[in-house]
């Protein structure tokens, strides 16, 4: 069992500096390893499944994406199928006519503008059809190792509100506020640990902060020890 600290609220920019450190420090230990759970084997099949896990767990669209990339294992294999019969396949992560759409435009755009390869800059992947910032930063960071950004997906902004890293609500005002604080070399493990995190303690009713290792530096109003 932890020992439960009343954490002490930083008030100069010298103590906010070095709790954020001291944050880092803490989710190095509690996740070291930590990394994308969406499987994939190519940086085209993590695209297409980060935009699959649009209001989707990354549960159910691990089961889906096997089946989906043998019957579909290129970029021309789904810029040639229908989109009914692509929704048809991805039908249970939801919203599977707008993602059959988008995949079936991010093929398309691939292989004309990219030559079938999955390009390596954020303006470029802004361009592809269902690649907004954080599907970008996902297969940037994962697939090719660029920091380019910091994912915000619904636990980012969670536990990053609940550490006082941001006060926004905003994806992109929150990632713009992550950068400003966030060493750069730590983009993307951070982006990853904080993501675990959220799924394993900082949950978003009653989060486990007695189990927490960062329950000493943080003064979340709804903590529940």
């Amino acid at each position: 069992m932890l020992t439960l600290v009343k954490p002490v609220k930083p008030k100069t920019r010298a103590e906010r500096r070095l709790r954020v450190e001291a944050i880092l420090s803490k989710l190095d230990e509690m996740y070291p390893e930590a990394t994308c759970a969406l499987a994939h084997h190519t940086p085209w099949e993590l695209l297409v499944a980060t935009i699959l896990s649009a209001q989707c767990t990354d549960k159910r669209v691990n089961e889906v994406t096997p089946g989906l990339f043998r019957k579909y294992p290129t970029p021309r294999d789904f810029a040639a199928v229908s989109e009914a019969e692509l929704a048809r396949d991805i039908r249970s992560t939801g919203f599977f006519n707008n993602k059959a759409k988008s995949l079936i435009g991010a093929a398309r755009k691939i292989i004309t503008d990219f030559g079938g390869e999955v390009p390596q800059s954020m303006d470029e992947m802004l361009t592809i059809p269902g690649a907004a910032r954080k599907t970008a930063n996902v297969v940037l960071g994962t697939a090719f190792g660029i920091a380019s950004g910091i994912v915000v997906d619904t636990h980012v902004q969670r536990v990053s509100r609940r550490l006082d890293l941001t006060r926004n609500t905003e994806p992109a005002k929150i990632e713009q506020d992550l950068v400003k604080i966030i060493p750069k070399a730590k983009w993307i493990l951070f982006s990853h640990q904080i993501i675990h995190h959220g799924r394993a303690l900082c949950i978003a009713r009653k989060p486990k902060c007695a189990e927490c290792s960062l329950y000493s530096l943080c003064y979340s109003k709804d903590k529940t020890a």
